[in-house]
């Protein structure tokens, strides 16, 4: 299994395209079950999950666990993954004020 994480301070009212830029397993080597889990400094933050072309979720709130996430406490979804697949993890920030993103991404050979 891998494991990729992120943490970023968003500006007021950006998006941040995707997350995963650059990591390791941005894009899948072999089929594989991808888990992510979020949590946010404070309300307002929005996560949209991708997986090739499959939309996991679509511009949801983070929970505001000021911390980084704990599994299985702050998973938010799964999805299957095929090799080639690009993962992209956006991040909104919607409030008036910065907030901190941490983000936790497993991805386990299927």
């Amino acid at each position: 299994m891998s494991v990729m994480t992120d943490t970023q301070s968003i500006a007021a009212n950006t998006t941040i395209a995707n997350v995963l830029s650059g990591k390791s397993k941005e894009f899948i080597q072999e089929a594989s079950v991808v888990t992510v889990s979020a949590t946010g400094s404070g309300p307002g933050l929005m996560i949209t999950l991708i997986i090739g072309e499959e939309v996991v979720i679509d511009d949801q709130d983070v929970g505001p666990g000021n911390r980084f996430p704990i599994v299985p406490d702050d998973v938010l979804a799964q999805g299957g993954a095929f090799p080639g697949d690009r993962v992209v993890v956006r991040m909104r920030n919607r409030t008036a004020g910065a907030l901190t993103s941490w983000v936790r991404v497993d991805v386990e050979p299927a």
